[in-house]
């Protein structure tokens, strides 16, 4: 079948971003209500997270490696949070359709009100803020010693997780103007106002 510029099949655009839409849905829906796996094999693609604001109750950072379906090794350090508040959350991936080309996945909140998470989990491999201000910070900790911060329960039982690697642990922080590509994010519980998600051509992210 020929496909000329500017007209779309929209059977086959169905078939290939339903299943990509309804995934979201569900892992939107799973975090809200504490169901989503501790443990799982990442995708093969990174995604962007940014948020004006990111307030974390109870932090930890620390290094280990996820694994994807495929048995590819990648070296992430774990932000993990007992709580926290985000303002104007932003979530991006590109998508490559075969003949359509790339489309954009974007989950937004709203711009007045803050998004809740408990026991979240950003699995990264890259993180900048334009501020961190942070409170009773510990740096060097032992991972398998961390307090102040959670360990996701899936890295504490894997086989990559080193107790006595050099990790952090923080009370509270407070950061500005984040950006961070991630491969995968857990949490426990997830409470998104003005929950936004949309498909568009093209590539447009977060930042």
């Amino acid at each position: 079948m020929l496909y000329r510029s500017g007209r779309t099949c929209w059977k086959r655009f169905a078939t290939v971003l339903l299943p990509a839409v309804a995934a979201a849905a569900a892992l939107g829906i799973g975090m809200a209500q504490g169901a989503l796996a501790a443990s799982f094999f990442i995708s093969d693609q990174k995604f962007q997270l940014a948020a004006d604001r990111l307030a974390g109750r109870g932090v930890s950072i620390y290094p280990v490696v996820d694994v994807t379906r495929s048995g590819t090794l990648v070296p992430v350090v774990v932000l993990g949070f007992n709580h926290a508040d985000v303002k104007r959350l932003c979530v991006s991936a590109v998508i490559p359709i075969p003949v359509l080309g790339p489309y954009t996945l974007m989950l937004t909140s709203s711009d007045q009100q803050t998004v809740e998470a408990s026991n979240l989990f950003i699995d990264t491999t890259s993180v900048r803020a334009d501020q961190v201000n942070s409170r009773d910070i510990d740096l060097g900790v032992a991972a398998g010693a961390i307090r102040k911060g959670p360990i996701n329960p899936g890295d504490r039982n894997s086989r990559f997780f080193d107790p006595n690697v050099f990790a952090s642990q923080v009370n509270a922080a407070v950061l500005t103007n984040v950006r961070v590509i991630s491969v995968a994010s857990t949490a426990g519980t997830l409470s998104v106002p003005g929950f936004y998600l949309q498909i568009e051509q093209g590539s447009h992210q977060c930042f």
